[in-house]
């Protein structure tokens, strides 16, 4: 990156660094540095009048410092939070030579820098738990300055709070602002104890692929690739269902995995391309065993990231404690509408959505309709976990009709603060009835409906092989951890979420569209 590029801060930076190597200081150090403390852990263990004084070596970023003649304070931030330092010039330097503390320390290691620190841990007139140093270690020179907030007259500047910044640059948005790493801690939890729910009962986690030659699973639109050696179009996956049911016809008792899928759609608050869905599949069971299931899997996870079933997301608070109110769709259309879609047919359907207000296009068929109309007119409307059950058989081809009303199929979706967070079934296991759904699918997919399922006829050979009566459910594990973490938008809770190119602009380029803008 040449000079006219760089700020006047990170010209001086990458002189100390250069400065750092000509006293034989490595800014970017290769041994292992033995770390025995972290900030939290320090603070949590330090009793008072300890003798002799706990011997520490901790490590970390320096966030800010104050240099007063011989002695200075910095504050290092860990995994674990931040913790003061005391700096004093004669023990980093007991010799003559004060280089390192009056150059090295005062001149060359900026705010961002990584350190480590050896020394005892003590506690400061003012009350501060703290580490009194003894010796310093320079492990890695930070070459952009932080954007650290500063207060001024009770307000803060230069804070890292713009959106696309933040979700851009998570390596910062993390540094400086602490409450983001607590949501993602709170993830990694949330993960952690649905696995120990579903092993808890003996199910078994599995990998299945990614790549597909037929995206199969659910009703959406896939990312296309083109595999060179086999010279064949492949899928990214939208849904894992038809592997892991492949795996039940196999003979496992019940089967589970965390899946990344990708859906080539839009792009807004609650959807990324790029996500994190969790489904499972146990044999001998029915959608309302599956019901039972997740209501108490759901509390259970609640309790363990927040140690409440409660949890406040904007002006709602909502609560995971088990049972779930069930309604069933045709209950919730008729309630928030007043239409009773019994028996309706596509041109009713159409012509109600059309006095209503609803937007449709030609491609939908009864499925694409009903599905309209309960998400315009019903879903927003159910805050607190429902259970949506028993859907119309157009809207479910994976699904095994219902056992007292042939039209309607044993599924259930559950809503949660207006927006749908698992779908679930009584799996259709009749390859017969399964192959004759894909037909009615592929249909639509003549219509112009491209997110309509395609024929898998290994599928259905695994289905002609046996399938034991089975219940299925996902669930979107990024709308989970929005809940449970009181977030809004689904970019919030992924680390790196789906951005548009960062377009760089030379200082050139800058210049002539400033000259061109005068001009005009």
């Amino acid at each position: 990156m040449a000079n006219q590029e760089l700020s006047e801060q990170e010209i001086v930076r990458r002189k100390s660094l250069e400065a750092l190597r000509e006293r034989g200081i490595e800014p970017y150090p290769a041994p292992e540095y033995p770390v025995t403390g972290h900030s939290a852990e320090i603070k949590a263990n330090f009793v008072d009048d300890q003798e002799p004084k706990r011997e520490v070596a901790v490590a970390g970023r320096i966030m800010s410092r104050r240099i007063m003649g011989k002695a200075s304070f910095l504050e290092l931030q860990d995994s674990e939070g931040r913790i003061q330092v005391y700096v004093s010039r004669d023990d980093i330097c007991p010799g003559e030579d004060k280089d390192f503390y009056n150059v090295v320390f005062k001149k060359l290691l900026d705010i961002g820098d990584f350190i480590g620190v050896e020394g005892y841990v003590f506690r400061t007139q003012m009350g501060e738990i703290s580490v009194h140093a003894r010796k310093i270690t320079v492990l890695g020179k930070s070459l952009r300055p932080l954007p650290i907030v500063k207060m001024k007259d009770g307000k803060a500047y230069d804070a890292f709070t713009d959106p696309e910044q933040r979700y851009r640059q998570r390596y910062v948005d993390l540094v400086v602002n602490p409450g983001v790493r607590d949501i993602f801690i709170k993830r990694t939890k949330m993960f952690n104890s649905m696995r120990e729910y579903f092993n808890s009962f003996g199910y078994l986690e599995v990998d299945t692929p990614i790549l597909q030659s037929i995206p199969g699973g659910a009703a959406a639109r896939p990312f296309i690739t083109h595999h060179n050696a086999l010279d064949i179009p492949l899928y990214l996956r939208i849904a894992n269902e038809l592997y892991l049911k492949r795996l039940i016809v196999g003979g496992f008792e019940g089967v589970y995995e965390f899946s990344r899928n990708f859906r080539n759609e839009g792009m807004d608050r609650t959807h990324n391309p790029e996500f994190t869905c969790m489904e499972i599949y146990v044999p001998y069971k029915d959608y309302n065993w599956m019901m039972r299931f997740t209501e108490n899997m759901l509390e259970k996870i609640a309790l363990d990231v927040n140690g409440t079933t409660k949890v406040k997301v904007g002006d709602n608070e909502i609560d995971f404690k088990a049972p779930y109110k069930r309604v069933t769709m045709t209950e919730a259309i008729k309630e928030k509408t007043g239409f009773d879609i019994t028996g309706k047919s596509e041109e009713e359907l159409r012509a109600f959505c059309k006095e209503a207000g609803i937007e449709t296009d030609p491609s939908m068929g009864k499925g694409k309709l009903i599905d309209e109309i309960f998400g315009e007119k019903c879903e927003g409307t159910y805050i607190q976990p429902t259970f949506i059950t028993d859907y119309p058989i157009e809207m479910s081809p994976l699904t095994k009709r219902h056992r007292e009303n042939p039209e309607l199929t044993e599924r259930f979706e559950l809503m949660v603060n207006g927006k749908e967070l698992c779908n679930a079934y009584s799996e259709l296991n009749d390859p017969i009835d399964q192959y004759g759904r894909f037909v009615d699918q592929m249909r639509l997919a003549d219509k112009g409906d491209d997110e309509a399922m395609i024929i898998d006829g290994d599928f259905i050979r695994a289905l002609e092989y046996g399938m034991p009566p089975t219940s299925g459910m996902g669930i979107g594990m990024d709308r989970l951890a929005m809940l449970l973490t009181g977030q809004t938008t689904i970019q919030e809770v992924l680390l790196f979420p789906q951005m548009r190119p960062e377009v760089k602009v030379s200082k050139e380029n800058q210049e002539d569209n400033a000259d061109k803008k005068e001009a005009e």
